[in-house]
């Protein structure tokens, strides 16, 4: 059995003081939590302050990105051996924003990858689809791409530390979602696609999540799907109530 996770990604939002608060409400109000991961991803100014708020509780941290040296003349950079200093236990690696807004290539990510498991984090592979890509029935060349290419170089046993999260560029902070019967068909080819680069094993162990608009209301359907092992969170994480009902999901 693949161990749910449920991951939030607080994106370019709280100072040091409101990532503390809100950090320190999860690590208390979900200190009984034991069969699910769970994560947040503040910004790399509170990392270490929340990493103090976390301890000792089931809540870990993410850095939200990473560049794939170790240090530098690298101006406004971050490496994962800093991630890992800083208390980080994973890293969110290709989040479509950072493939949109800031061009990076399916090489690039593969770099951060690569340099991510190098420190000992965990790395969160995101990738997905645009509106555009859909709607011209690109979806299954565009996953192909970015998981072939994001991979690259991977070793099956090192695959056991990644985690792959499935979010259409459409439905991130729009409040579309896509259907559970739409994510679960994604999934599932990734799943596939996991089998032919790697092998069963890896395929059946590790974890996809779904991104895109996850929120209370559709949370207990989209866990339902086989092949859905999580959620990695945008908007809903940035309030205590919302994610803690969704680390509670109930699964129809």
């Amino acid at each position: 059995m693949r161990r749910p996770m449920i991951a939030g990604n607080w994106k370019l939002n709280k100072t040091i003081a409101e990532a503390c608060d809100l950090s320190t409400t999860l690590a208390q109000q979900l200190a009984d939590v034991t069969a699910v991961d769970i994560i947040i991803a503040p910004v790399f100014t509170a990392l270490s302050s929340v990493a103090a708020t976390i301890k000792n509780s089931p809540v870990k941290l993410a850095g939200q990105n990473c560049y794939p040296v170790e240090t530098g003349a690298f101006t406004g950079e971050v490496s994962p051996l800093m991630l890992k200093d800083a208390g980080c236990d994973y890293v969110i690696i290709g989040h479509s924003e950072r493939r949109q807004l800031l061009d990076e290539t399916d090489g690039f990510i593969n770099q951060k990858m690569l340099k991510a498991l190098e420190a000992g984090l965990k790395p969160i592979l995101c990738v997905g689809e645009t509106l555009q890509e859909r709607e011209g029935n690109q979806i299954l060349e565009v996953l192909t791409a970015q998981i072939k290419d994001g991979l690259v170089n991977l070793s099956a046993d090192q695959m056991a530390e990644v985690v792959i999260a499935y979010e259409p560029v459409w439905a991130i902070g729009t409040g579309k979602t896509a259907s559970d019967e739409q994510a679960q068909e994604a999934h599932s080819f990734i799943r596939g696609m996991l089998q032919g680069l790697f092998n069963q094993q890896v395929a059946t162990q590790t974890r996809i999540l779904y991104g895109g608009s996850v929120k209370p209301a559709n949370v207990d359907g989209l866990m339902a799907m086989d092949d859905i092992d999580g959620a990695l969170v945008g908007g809903a994480s940035l309030k205590a109530e919302d994610f803690m009902r969704l680390v509670r999901f109930q699964a129809q």
